[in-house]
């Protein structure tokens, strides 16, 4: 069994991380310290957004699902969806990255 990282651990590292890349990511939504589960809501300060979620593939490689599709969406589209799966996960965290090149700074492939 592999360990995992908890989540208020990983929200506080990838926030680091961008930040050392000159983009600006801000907690949007504190979830479970613990156990909380991640979404990253990505604007593109154009009105496009799009929404990464966090998966794994059948081989066990964890990767990032564009929840809203494979283009941007609009920011009210992208909030909708996120108001959606706080509803049915409370112990959820949100970042919001604003990034115009749409840089994310995930090691894990986006699919």
């Amino acid at each position: 069994m592999e360990a995992r990282l908890k989540a208020g651990v990983w929200v506080k590292a990838h926030l680091r991380r961008c930040a050392v890349e000159g983009i600006q990511a801000v907690i949007v939504r504190h979830g479970d310290d613990t156990a909380g589960s991640v979404l990253i809501k990505l604007n593109r300060l154009d009105g496009g957004c799009m929404v990464l979620s966090p998966s794994n593939r059948g081989d066990g490689v964890r990767i990032w699902l564009r929840a809203t599709g494979a283009g941007t969406v609009p920011e009210s589209d992208a909030d909708g969806y996120i108001a959606r799966q706080v509803k049915r996960d409370p112990d959820l965290w949100v970042i919001e990255i604003e990034d115009r090149q749409g840089r994310h700074c995930l090691d894990d492939p986006v699919e």
